[in-house]
């Protein structure tokens, strides 16, 4: 308690009638270290500026590679430590490639390195793994585990989010080109007024409830409209500043300067985000767009040319196809083609006599002339009519009938149960002799399929002929991805010629659908932000006074630009993140980065920076890696070479005596906090399974898109089976998987792999028997071992001992020992290869920094 906070406690129980227990001394002294604790911790060391810090000057100067050293070896010299010997080259150079990129060094590398004794060596390696685009995929993983990155929403009900892995992509992109800190985290926070529209995922990574899982009250649409705008500055504190401004929300923080008034001001920056999807905009995009136009014109040409093939509607008497003639094909729920020998007239009409279910719904009702020609669009004179509609706002229109737009979202409903009719008056006679239509062309949506239908023409007035219906259609409805006419649909003389158009058919809807969801992000919809008011006590139900945006005034003073727009707040706010007077942003990247190589922060709770967090370590040290980083201007490349170029992280990872008198180190830093020891550590899950699909030499190394699949479900209530045997999509990295929130993957999961739940500042690292277990019996590692032992063979033949020696090499970057090679040589004789290499997939050397 600050003294004066007790000196207040003493004076008000001298003044009691009565001498108060400890019960009241305690409650008196919460009051008054309540009222105090907004400007006593205001001078919490992190609070203030990193201020430049002088490069110790140790007395042993022969050790040390950068200032970095200096700082280490003073502080082992005041506590009578010293440092380790350094590592071997191999361990050395598996460490940071482990490190660097996840993956291990190819025995060709390793041996490359032990050759090379120039200076430089080891800096010519660490430019050549940043350089890689494998760094961005290991040090992505870093950055997702703290924002909670995962590819479905969350709560009970998990649904999918599809749209979530552009974000994933923007970070490793970010981290391989070195992006500036800065910018990074402007990008983050307001990337739509700077052409990264993927980055403002960041905002929305967290768990949300979707509109349909809200009560239909006002009361549950406030609570969880409150909770999903907390969760974006919960994001920014703990992410960006280190801060656990979220316990600001129901009441003043307990421990940190952080009134309810100042988190409520946070809240003021981002009430215009709402968790949606969006269209992303850029060279990429607009390239994308273009292509697509151009492959939807080109299959638009192919269903006119496979039109023409399609079978005449009610070829024979009664609807009933001739003998030796094929039925139609089943109605499909994406798209139809109704054929019928040329007609001439001003209107046509369109009549649903059933559906699979509900009112009747279509995308687009298209009118073809015999050269394809779409004379039923509005914007060509036709006017159109109906039964009665279901309107639903930018969604469901009459008007969308024939705005040639295509998919549910441009749709009509109509607003009879299983019937409903249409009609179109063109400006004067027309000719044609094909109708086209669907539920759904998108294929998102099989219900409210017509099933039985009529199409009419009007021969004179009020007098209508039939001119297709659903008669002669094969039984059922199907949601099958098909063109309008298959082979099995014709006579084989027509079924030769339009194969080859088919299989161009299909490609192109293949990447039309690849390329249109690749400008889709789940990176928040903006729109006019909320009036945020402090809430008494959190509760949405009991507003007071209305607050502006404003950062966190314990932080310093940051004068805010004028506020105009949405966008204006949110580049308010990453302007006084990215200011370099502000204490926290630079400070706790750096410490993550340091935390990243040597398995712990200086300040050992990475995301807590408050009075609650640990101080660091190495209080100067940090300053001084903090002014390094922005002097670099904000380069992560910088701090990583400088740290794993140091003498500090070439040390020897074995506990040696490393003291400098009688006393083990152990006994004066047992956990090597000080750094006496290169702290080894076992390898995330990721580097686990990146690491046996390199070493068997299935490792995929196709970037971005969307992830493969570690369940049978992408996304739902219960029911995640694990996928047990991976194609070829599975065998990518580990980051590439479809993440579903709060589910551990079946192999890796035990090795503490977050679920994204919550953030993850630091990983744990347990030892647990079903670690050994999984990694032993499972069938993705008999599958690896499998195919790294016929890996081998390929490589160096039958000979047991060449195929020894190659494992050994692949796995853990050496050759066998003589009583290793004797030990295992009965194995493979007697086993096979692959016992081996399930045995070496399991050694502490091949699942642990050396």
């Amino acid at each position: 308690m600050p003294s004066d906070a007790t000196d207040q406690v003493e004076t008000v129980c001298r003044s009691l009638p009565f001498r108060p227990g400890i019960g009241i001394a305690v409650l008196f002294g919460m009051l008054a270290l309540k009222a105090t604790a907004a400007t006593a911790d205001r001078d919490h060391w992190s609070f203030h500026p990193p201020r430049t810090q002088p490069v110790p000057t140790p007395r042993d100067a022969q050790w040390g590679q950068n200032p970095v050293d200096a700082f280490i070896l003073d502080r082992l010299e005041r506590s009578g430590l010293r440092p380790n010997p350094e590592a071997s080259r191999r361990d050395w150079i598996r460490r940071v490639h482990l490190d660097l990129v996840g993956l291990p060094p190819t025995p060709e590398e390793v041996l490359r390195f032990e050759s090379d004794l120039s200076t430089d060596a080891h800096a010519r390696v660490v430019d050549n793994l940043l350089a890689s685009p494998r760094h961005g995929e290991r040090w992505g993983q870093h950055w997702l585990d703290v924002v909670r990155y995962a590819d479905t929403h969350g709560f009970e009900v998990n649904t999918e989010r599809p749209y979530a892995w552009p974000y994933r992509d923007h970070v490793v992109r970010s981290f391989n080109a070195d992006m500036p800190y800065s910018r990074f985290v402007e990008e983050q926070i307001v990337g739509d007024r700077l052409g990264a529209d993927a980055a403002t995922g960041f905002l929305i990574t967290a768990s949300v409830l979707l509109p349909g899982q809200i009560g239909a009250d006002d009361v549950s649409k406030r609570l969880a409209r409150q909770d999903a705008v907390d969760e974006i500055v919960v994001n920014v504190g703990q992410t960006l500043l280190g801060l656990s401004v979220g316990c600001a929300r129901c009441h003043d923080h307990k421990s940190d300067p952080i009134a309810s008034r100042d988190y409520y001001a946070l809240q003021a920056f981002v009430a215009g985000v709402d968790y949606e999807d969006r269209e992303m905009r850029g060279p990429l995009q607009e390239e994308s767009r273009r292509l697509e136009i151009d492959r939807k014109a080109r299959l638009a040409q192919i269903d006119r040319e496979l039109g023409r093939l399609v079978p005449l509607a009610r070829p024979g008497p009664n609807g009933t196809p001739p003998t030796g003639k094929p039925a139609r094909p089943a109605i499909n729920t994406r798209l139809n083609i109704d054929r019928f020998p040329e007609t001439t007239t001003r209107r046509l009409r369109f009549t649903i006599e059933a559906t699979s279910n509900l009112e009747p719904c279509i995308d687009e009702l298209e009118v073809l002339d015999s050269r394809g020609t779409n004379i039923a669009l509005a914007s060509a004179g036709t006017r159109i009519m109906s039964s009665g509609d279901t309107r639903v706002a930018d969604r469901h229109d009459l008007a969308f009938l024939n705005d040639g737009r295509t998919g549910n979202s441009s749709s009509w409903i109509s607003n009879e149960h299983g019937r409903g009719w249409v009609l179109l008056e063109f400006p004067g006679d027309r000719t044609f002799d094909r109708v086209v239509w669907g539920r759904d062309r998108m294929g998102e949506f099989s219900d409210r399929i017509a099933t039985n239908y009529v199409i009419e023409v009007e021969q004179a007035a009020g007098v209508w002929r039939s001119v297709a219906d659903a008669t002669d259609r094969q039984p059922g409805t199907t949601s099958d991805v098909r063109p309008p006419v298959s082979p099995e649909d014709l006579t084989p003389d027509l079924s030769i010629s339009a194969s080859a158009l088919i299989t161009e058919r299909k490609a192109l809807e293949k990447a039309i659908r690849e390329s249109s969801n690749e400008r889709i992000a789940f990176a928040g919809r903006f729109r006019t932000p909320d009036i945020i008011r402090v809430l008494h006590r959190g509760d949405p139900e009991q507003p007071k006074d209305e607050v502006a945006p404003a950062p966190l005034p314990a932080l310093g003073r940051f004068d805010l630009p004028p506020i105009g727009s949405e966008q204006d707040r949110r580049q308010a706010l990453a302007d006084w993140l990215t200011s370099t007077s502000n204490p926290l942003t630079a400070r706790v990247m750096a410490n993550r980065i340091w935390q990243g190589h040597f398995g712990i922060g200086l300040v050992d709770t990475a995301s807590d920076f408050g009075v609650n967090g640990s101080r660091p370590t190495h209080p100067e040290l940090l300053d001084w890696l903090a002014l390094e980083f922005l002097h670099s201007g904000g380069s992560m490349k910088h701090l990583h070479r400088l740290l794993v170029l140091s003498s500090t992280y070439r040390q020897d990872a074995s506990i040696q005596k490393g003291a400098t008198s009688e006393t083990a180190a152990t006994d004066i830093d047992a956990e090597a906090r000080w750094l006496w020891r290169f702290p080894s550590r076992r390898l995330d899950s990721e580097p686990i399974r990146d690491s046996m699909l390199a070493v068997s030499g299935e490792l995929d190394l196709r970037m971005y898109g969307r992830g493969f699949d570690l369940f049978n479900n992408r996304g739902g209530l219960t029911g995640f089976i694990p996928v047990e045997t991976f194609g070829p999509e599975g065998l990518r990295r580990m980051i590439y998987s479809h993440k579903v929130r709060r589910e551990r993957e079946a192999v890796f999961g035990a090795f503490d792999c977050p679920d994204a739940g919550q953030s993850t500042a630091r990983r744990r690292e347990s030892m647990t028997p079903i670690q050994a277990l999984n990694l032993f019996n499972s069938r993705f590692t008999l599958e690896r071992a499998e195919a790294f032992a016929a890996r081998v063979i390929r490589e160096v033949g039958a000979n047991p001992n060449a195929q020894i020696r190659r494992a050994y090499g692949l796995a853990l970057g050496r050759d066998p020992l003589p009583e290793e090679l004797a030990e295992v040589l009965p194995l493979v004789q007697d086993h096979g290869l692959p016992g081996l290499c399930r045995v070496l997939f399991n050694s502490n050397e091949f699942l642990f920094l050396p």
